[in-house]
């Protein structure tokens, strides 16, 4: 049984074949996260993210590759700004979903959050 967290729709986690791209882009991750409400998930790549993004090991298209390297930094970063919880549900052997759960909106002014996100690359 897998269970769901508040605002995340339980078939997100369903496994599902190897795609050839990743779930969302970097611009979308970063729109996402400038717009969501705090407690608000996001399944943004279903794999297993080291093999999915190395060069060597990666049965993914390299274009793909690269852009969920990009994916994946982006997030990293929304993580360290404190913007996202980063967290994994696992799926089957050797496969999760990787999903980024909005965490409050910081209060101070500045650069608009996904230009900050993208701008930090």
């Amino acid at each position: 049984m897998t269970m769901a967290r508040p605002g995340l729709d339980p078939r997100l986690l369903a496994p599902c074949a190897l795609v050839d791209r990743p779930l969302v882009s970097e611009i979308t991750f970063c729109a996402w996260v400038a717009q969501a409400g705090a407690g608000e998930a996001l399944v943004y790549h279903r794999g297993f993210l080291v093999v999915d993004t190395d060069k060597l090991l990666s049965r993914l298209a390299p274009e793909a590759r690269l852009e969920l390297r990009r994916l994946a930094d982006a997030a990293f970063r929304a993580a360290e700004q404190g913007l996202v919880h980063l967290v994994q549900a696992r799926l089957a052997t050797d496969r999760f979903a990787y999903i980024a759960i909005a965490r409050p909106k910081p209060r101070r002014s500045g650069a608009a959050l996904s230009m900050r996100l993208l701008e930090a690359a």
